[in-house]
């Protein structure tokens, strides 16, 4: 790779990669101002969620095909002009429509960068994928403590939610200065050593592929569809919703550094199998603990997601290579196409919740615990049938020597 500098690049992919978590972790942490404001239900809010996941897949859907022929300098400059429009857009918007569609922009440069860093940084680290990929994605949790803290700040000193926006642009900048003038890797199409049409070849062709789509779906709401609903949850269990953020992701960050030495001893469908386990243990205690506990119990949900989404995208990497960028960049959009069909399901659990403990009686602050607790539980649903759908794959990754990694 003459002439490339993959340390800066991967520095630069990091800092895109916070720029998608900021977009997380910040509106997470307005969904209260944006119900006061635009006087919004959780349903509605539940679409501003959908908006906020659903350009991702689009953009993965149409960056992963893409990825070999135009390769990831031109599909980073997309997200970055695509971040660029939907913070500023977002900003000035004075009704739930104009948000809607300017979150959509966000979104879809979130998912492009994906599309362009996951297969850049394989292509780059060829002799050490998992490790790296799990690295990288360090800096989505990294990404989302951060942006969780700014969040928490810009509210203490009165600042708006619009505020709370315009510091996206700060990491957005960033990988902007650091990309220009790079020179990137070539792909493997350049290389001609593969090609769109043999990517969907090997996908079509493997129904691990297919079972590890429908898994995606699963690991990414389990985490992501929590997260982003933290505020709306959580706000009366007793505990401070963004510090719960921060301190979830946070240890998220921290895992998936260290994170080599943990898949070199137990493998990487090994690795998915615990965290389901404790995934579901972690949301079970959330949705029955109040006060100080809430956090105990954050730790342990932040331990059982930490592993999910990269090792998803290691997985392909690893045991399907032949998928190659379209085969990780698919998979990452599924996750989000569930992920974003699940966010206004999660709204409607909140009101229904909601209008079941003003039946039973509740009021205020109670009715509010009782019908977060209660969406927890329905949420526990996805990482029990992880539980399941990871037990399988561990014993076919195991037995089946046409899986194995080559």
């Amino acid at each position: 790779m003459n002439g490339v500098n993959k340390q800066r690049l991967f520095i630069a992919s990091c800092f895109a990669l916070i720029t998608t978590a900021f977009a997380f972790a910040i509106r997470a942490g307005i969904m209260n101002d944006l119900a006061k404001d635009f006087n919004l239900t959780d349903t509605q809010l539940g679409w501003i969620q959908f908006m906020g996941a659903f350009g991702f897949p689009i953009a993965t859907l149409i960056g992963g095909p893409l990825y070999n022929s135009l390769g990831p300098k031109k599909l980073g400059w997309i997200a970055l002009a695509c971040h660029f429009l939907g913070i500023t857009f977002s900003i000035i918007s004075g009704s739930f429509l104009p948000l809607f569609f300017s979150t959509f922009f966000i979104s879809f440069g979130n998912g492009m960068v994906e599309a362009a860093y996951n297969p850049m940084s394989a292509d780059m680290y060829e002799d050490n994928k998992a490790t790296m990929l799990n690295k990288f994605h360090v800096w989505f949790p990294g990404g989302l403590a951060i942006g969780a803290l700014v969040a928490l700040f810009i509210a203490n000193i009165g600042g708006s939610w619009q505020m709370k926006l315009a510091f996206m642009y700060v990491p957005m900048l960033v990988y902007a200065y650091l990309f220009y003038g790079q020179t990137f890797p070539q792909t493997n199409n350049e290389m001609d050593k593969a090609s769109t049409a043999t990517n969907l070849k090997a996908i079509f062709s493997s129904p691990l592929y297919f079972f590890m789509l429908a898994c995606m779906v699963l690991t990414a709401t389990t985490e992501l569809g929590t997260q982003s609903w933290v505020e709306r949850i959580l706000g009366n269990s007793g505990a401070q919703p963004l510090v719960i953020l921060f301190l979830v992701t946070g240890l998220m960050a921290i895992g998936r550094y260290f994170a080599g030495p943990i898949i070199h001893r137990l493998n990487i469908p090994g690795v998915l199998l615990a965290s389901a386990i404790i995934s579901l243990a972690g949301i079970y205690l959330m949705s029955t603990a109040t006060g100080g506990t809430v956090y105990l119990a954050a730790i342990l949900f932040a331990i059982g997601v930490c592993y999910f989404w990269p090792n998803m995208i290691s997985f392909v990497a690893v045991y399907l290579p032949k998928t190659g960028a379209l085969g990780m960049s698919l998979i990452g959009g599924v996750g989000m196409v569930g992920l974003s069909i699940c966010q206004p399901i999660i709204g409607k659990w909140l009101d229904t919740e909601r209008a079941s403990a003003f039946a039973r009686g509740l009021t205020g602050d109670a009715a509010e615990l009782s019908a977060g607790q209660a969406t927890l539980d329905n949420i526990a649903w996805f990482p029990a049938l992880l539980i399941v759908a990871f037990s399988i794959l561990y014993f076919i990754t195991r037995k089946n020597a046409a899986t194995s990694p080559h």
